[in-house]
């Protein structure tokens, strides 16, 4: 398939496709080097084919995403890849997508900021049948989003938002996700505000994009990949120093308040691809941080002994050793967080699973970790 990668209504670079292994086989002329993806090397004036290639699967749901094998028995296919290119790479994290040559497509008449998809492919991500089984819609948002929960978009009132659901033994990352909006609500910490919504009995977050038809998200990943690493710098250091020559607003800021948050609830997955930065997808102008989102794997979420020491990401194997990274505590108020016992034992009364004891101990240890910032903010 002859295409060209559009990043909006810009055009990228020509590239050759082959539909069914999902691969890009050449790259023609590089019509707007700025643009070609953050993090994919341009090399002898062009771009490094297998970096593209990466960036491009990398936008398909992963295998360990519980429902894929759901998806898989409805579509008969044993990938997600090919879903790539059914709805033309295009995504609700950025502003990237394959125009077909001749085609005749612009990006407002396809985008999914503004315009209408299909629920199909989330509805069978969910184990559900989808509207028409014999007239399958495949052009939706939910083929390039990343993750391993269960989740999909959806429209309401006029908004993307975006439907998450959880794990077993306790079902607890829908709560987690409101338990962290509380802590950074009260902290001043930007963030995506998530709530609980239920399908019979099941939990559910929920939380609107927080991206916009201008706005776009670029992951740590990225970031970390824009230039080579110094010899002995890790990669806190390194990312940071990336931050400082894209000059990147406050970023140093964020990555403190993250990494804070993180602490306090245990966060264990915040891996490099579920934070980043923002910028204006035309101008490439950066906006700064984004907002934290994705924090539910977190709290004990899968554990019986609440306090226990708890995996870390993404810059060190223990909260106890990544916390030490944080270079600035002076915007901490422990006082903002008087009554947080109380507001995470409600949010997770409404757990059918959850008791209250447990509620009550995550709620206890969570503020013991708080008073241990609130230490190290005076030391």
């Amino acid at each position: 398939m002859n295409c060209t990668l559009m990043h909006k209504n810009i055009e990228v670079a020509e590239l050759i496709i082959a539909e069914s292994a999902v691969a890009i086989t050449a790259i023609g002329t590089i019509r707007n080097p700025e643009h070609v993806p953050l993090g994919v090397q341009a090399v002898r004036g062009g771009v490094d084919i297998g970096e593209l290639n990466d960036w491009l699967k990398g936008r398909s749901i992963p295998a360990s995403r519980s429902g894929v094998w759901d998806l898989y028995a409805r579509l008969g296919r044993s990938s997600t890849e090919h879903l790539i290119l059914e709805c033309y790479g295009l995504s609700l994290s950025d502003h990237y997508w394959i125009r077909p040559a001749g085609s005749g497509l612009a990006w407002a008449d396809i985008n999914f900021f503004e315009n209408d998809f299909s629920k199909d492919v989330g509805e069978m991500l969910f184990g559900r049948e989808p509207a028409d089984r014999n007239n399958i819609n495949l052009v939706s948002p939910d083929n390039t989003s990343d993750g391993w929960l269960r989740k999909k978009w959806i429209v309401a009132s006029g908004k993307r938002m975006l439907v998450k659901g959880s794990s077993e033994p306790w079902k607890q990352e829908p709560f987690n996700e409101v338990v962290a909006t509380a802590v950074m609500r009260r902290l001043g910490i930007a963030h995506v505000p998530y709530t609980l919504i239920f399908e019979g009995a099941e939990p559910y977050s929920l939380c609107e994009n927080f991206l916009s038809l201008d706005t776009e998200l670029v992951p740590a990943w990225k970031v970390l990949h824009s230039s080579l690493m110094n010899d002995g710098d890790s990669d806190f250091t390194h990312l940071m120093r990336c931050c400082d020559r894209l000059e990147i607003p406050d970023a140093h800021e964020a990555i403190d308040k993250m990494l804070t948050l993180d602490y306090i609830i245990a966060n264990e997955d915040r891996h490099y691809t579920n934070f980043g930065f923002v910028r204006n997808a035309e101008t490439l102008d950066w906006l700064g941080a984004a907002p934290i989102f994705d924090s539910g794997t977190s709290l004990w979420h899968n554990a019986l002994n609440i306090g226990e020491p708890r995996k870390c990401q993404p810059f060190a194997k223990t909260h106890v050793e990544q916390i030490k990274l944080v270079s600035d505590f002076s915007w901490f108020d422990i006082g903002a967080l008087k009554g947080l016992e109380q507001e995470i034992a409600e949010i997770f009364s409404k757990s059918r699973i959850i008791g209250e004891s447990r509620a009550i101990t995550i709620a206890n240890v969570v503020l013991n970790r708080a008073g241990t910032i609130e230490r190290l903010a005076h030391s």
